[in-house]
């Protein structure tokens, strides 16, 4: 918004992403979310009264994060019973939405501090039973997973738009022509660039522990893993697929907060910006080809931020599958060298409602790590979905 006051990223933190049915396979998603909102109260030392809202992102809400679970973490972490708190649902996006709302709130002078991010747990995720239309149906009833996926569709839906989310990259594959070779070079990748940062310590100020739980690091990350090793899976969704468990992002759990303020919040929140939110974008496709819609929001939060790929030096963008991330950095056009040098989603995990938060985290921490001014935090999103930000880190050379 022209002329509006801007607003900025102080704080970022997440708990270690757990593999589903793994360490946090006990922990509800609210105590998850109540820790990460704990860890930006201590360690800025803001007031938490000061908080003019929480909004946090979850994709499922059918379980123990169902009822609001901003406003239930908010509680749960001890802040103030003023302090009001709203959940918002875009999916895998849901925690990166939740930041855009955080940081127009402050835009537009409704708020002076927001604490925005996320939470899921895939593990805990309830079954359902569809409710009857009628007392005592005659006809059996069957339990619905709302783990991952489309569930209990309506039939009015096209068939194409609800198959599976890997059948849909396994068509974007033949569109796009990523090879399997591809597909598991960039997930060995991903595994070996996640182990070097948490032995380099680059996540140590990025992570927090979980109260009872003795999960220190990402559970998902396998350093060993070679493009041969993962050469030898078998394919998931097809037979002559190519998308295997090897090459797409696990089921997982974990929860993410990002701190955003106005720059007048600097003094009550005890420190300097880390990035200034420079641009937003969001883009919808056919619901079958969302991997391919961060492509045109990332273009979207690039023209409103009036910068170019050119002057971009780091991107992170979601691995909700290799074939999906391949497809969007060919179609930029960008350094491979310069995404998700830290490692991504395929290592990392992909807790839905928590990942827009990490990667909008790491990237505010890349920025200042490597001296670079711009960044791309972008994610893929179910349904056709796709969303993305823009971060300036202003103190870069």
């Amino acid at each position: 918004m022209t002329g509006s006051p801007p607003s900025y990223l102080y704080d970022a933190v997440r708990t270690p992403f757990g593999r589903f049915g793994g360490a946090f396979a006990e922990t509800r998603p609210d105590d998850l979310a109540a820790v990460t909102l704990n860890a930006v109260i201590d360690r800025t030392g803001l007031d938490p009264a000061a908080v003019d809202e929480v909004v946090l992102g979850n994709a499922n809400g059918a379980g123990e994060e169902n009822r609001n679970v901003a406003r239930m973490a908010a509680l749960l972490a001890g802040l103030p019973v003023s302090v009001p708190g709203s959940t918002v649902n875009r999916l895998c996006g849901s925690s990166l939405d939740a930041a855009v709302a955080g940081s127009r709130a402050i835009e537009t002078g409704d708020a002076d501090i927001v604490l925005t991010g996320g939470v899921e747990s895939m593990t805990r995720a309830p079954w359902v039973l569809p409710k009857p239309s009628r007392a005592f149906p005659a006809r059996d009833a069957e339990l619905v997973s709302t783990t991952l996926g489309w569930r209990l569709v309506n039939p009015a839906m096209p068939k194409e738009w609800t198959v599976s989310l890997g059948e849909s990259n396994e068509q974007l594959r033949e569109i796009h022509g990523v090879s399997r070779e591809r597909q598991d070079e960039f997930a060995a990748r991903s595994h070996r660039l996640a182990h070097a940062a948490w032995e380099s310590g680059f996540y140590d100020d990025l992570v927090v522990g979980v109260p009872g739980v003795g999960l220190v690091r990402d559970e998902g990350i396998r350093p060993d893993t070679t493009p041969q090793t993962l050469a030898g899976l078998k394919a998931s969704f097809r037979a002559d697929g190519t998308i295997t468990a090897g090459n797409a992002s696990p089921l997982s759990d974990g929860a993410s907060a990002v701190l955003l303020g106005s720059a007048a919040a600097a003094d009550r929140i005890g420190r300097d910006p880390l990035a200034r939110i420079a641009g937003r974008g969001t883009h919808a496709v056919e619901p079958h080809r969302f991997g391919y819609a961060p492509v045109d929001a990332a273009e979207k939060a690039l023209a409103r931020a009036g910068i170019g790929w050119s002057e971009v030096g780091a991107i992170e963008l979601n691995e909700a599958f290799a074939v999906q991330s391949l497809i969007c950095l060919d179609a930029w056009k960008v350094d491979p060298d310069i995404v998700n040098i830290k490692g991504g989603a395929i290592a990392l995990g992909h807790p839905l409602g928590a990942s827009g938060g990490r990667i909008l985290g790491t990237l505010a921490a890349v920025l200042r790590a490597e001296n670079h001014r711009w960044g791309v935090a972008a994610i893929c999103i179910g349904v056709g979905q796709g969303m993305a930000v823009v971060l300036e880190n202003e103190e870069a050379a």
